[in-house]
């Protein structure tokens, strides 16, 4: 789905701020993660979609080595030097492209500046990554301009540098991942050890609802460090007790864990379950999407949840209310946390002839429940990031 207006909004202002038309435009959407929580780090598996909410970025070359640029949504302009960006401290969101910029000099010095102004409609805060779909945009167009070609998992690499370096959030591979290699009506299936991607299809029969509850609770940094610790001490537990080589939980199945689990100490022993599980629920997941059976794949996201609530503890009652609530809405064929949790959002997975109805449905009880609703959106696996010709 071409987004035409919001296209032509990003030429009328790029033209009427710099007198003249983009040397380049590109287009990158954003992601949802579908299932498979927790388990990059643990070199597993995950299921994802580049969703029909997305950036565009648009870019003219200058003669001189500065750079122009400029957020299109409230009409902010930073300058800085093409050959030195640096961080900034007032306007954070130029530095993901700053990053980006920074990863491409590495590839390329470059000779020159530009003019460039970017626009979106990813919703902001909801945990579909509007971050990936600015950095992804700015590599496809500025890679045009400099005379660059990079494949896509270079380009992810850059984007999560520029995460890292400039945006300062220690992020993975998984939304530049999902966002440069969505497919229509299809998810992204992504292994976390060898980075190779394939697509298994969604169909048309089912669409994906994000549920953002703005819950956010306080440690998250410190669980997410002892989740990630547990799983590492696991890790060490399986490679001196199974006869296989085991780098990572990935190497484990659900029948050694559940052989073994009582060796470990408790709570090591259920966190490594999540992961563990969750691998396999991709696996399964992937076959049952290609077999066509939604309403198996639904029950996987279901169990995903449960795991998350009973072993991983990464859930919170904001986002187990959705998830039950969903349970008992028509259409709905499962629902998950998605993301790190502690908080944040819930993907339901629902017939589109049902998707706004459940979106009103689930709003209304979180409303009874919080005394608030939750922001709601329908979202459509959609096409990966690209250049506009």
């Amino acid at each position: 789905m071409f987004k035409q207006e919001l296209y032509n909004r990003l030429l009328s202002s790029f033209e009427k701020l710099y007198g003249r038309k983009p040397d380049a435009v590109a287009y990158a959407p954003g992601r949802v993660e579908v299932l498979g929580n927790h388990t990059d780090y643990n070199e597993g598996f995950v299921l994802s979609a580049a969703i029909d909410y997305g950036t565009f970025f648009a870019c003219a070359r200058r003669k001189d080595m500065t750079c122009r640029l400029t957020a299109g949504d409230i009409m902010e302009t930073v300058t800085f030097n093409a050959d030195s960006p640096a961080r900034s401290t007032t306007s954070g969101w130029s530095n993901y492209v700053k990053g980006v910029l920074a990863g491409l000099n590495a590839v390329k010095s470059p000779t020159q500046g530009f003019d460039a102004l970017f626009l979106g409609d990813v919703p902001l805060g909801s945990g579909l990554s509007s971050s990936a779909a600015l950095e992804m945009s700015t590599a496809i167009a500025l890679e045009n301009i400099y005379g660059i070609t990079l494949d896509p998992i270079a380009r992810a690499k850059i984007g999560q540098a520029a995460e890292h370096r400039f945006a300062g959030v220690k992020c993975g591979l998984l939304d530049q991942i999902s966002s440069l290699c969505g497919r229509k009506n299809s998810l992204v299936e992504t292994d976390f050890r060898s980075l190779a991607v394939t697509h298994v299809p969604f169909g048309q029969e089912a669409s994906l609802l994000m549920c953002n509850t703005h819950a956010k609770h306080a440690l998250v940094d410190g669980a997410y460090n002892e989740r990630r610790a547990a799983c590492e001490e696991a890790t060490a537990f399986f490679a001196k007790t199974l006869s296989h080589p085991v780098k990572a939980l990935r190497d484990v199945s659900v029948e050694e864990w559940e052989a073994n689990r009582t060796a470990m100490p408790d709570l090591v022993a259920r966190r490594a379950a999540h992961p563990i599980g969750e691998n396999a629920r991709v696996r399964e997941g992937a076959r049952l999407l290609a077999a066509g059976d939604l309403n198996g794949f639904g029950q996987l996201m279901f169990a995903s949840h449960e795991s998350s609530r009973m072993y991983f503890e990464n859930s919170c009652p904001e986002l187990d209310m959705i998830v039950e609530a969903a349970r008992k809405i028509p259409g709905v064929m499962g629902a998950r946390l998605s993301g790190g949790g502690f908080g944040g959002s819930v993907v339901v997975m629902v017939h589109p002839r049902d998707a706004l109805a459940a979106g009103a449905a689930l709003a209304g009880a979180y409303q009874h429940a919080f005394g608030q609703a939750c922001d709601t959106c329908v979202l459509r696996p959609s096409d990966g990031a690209r250049l506009i010709e």
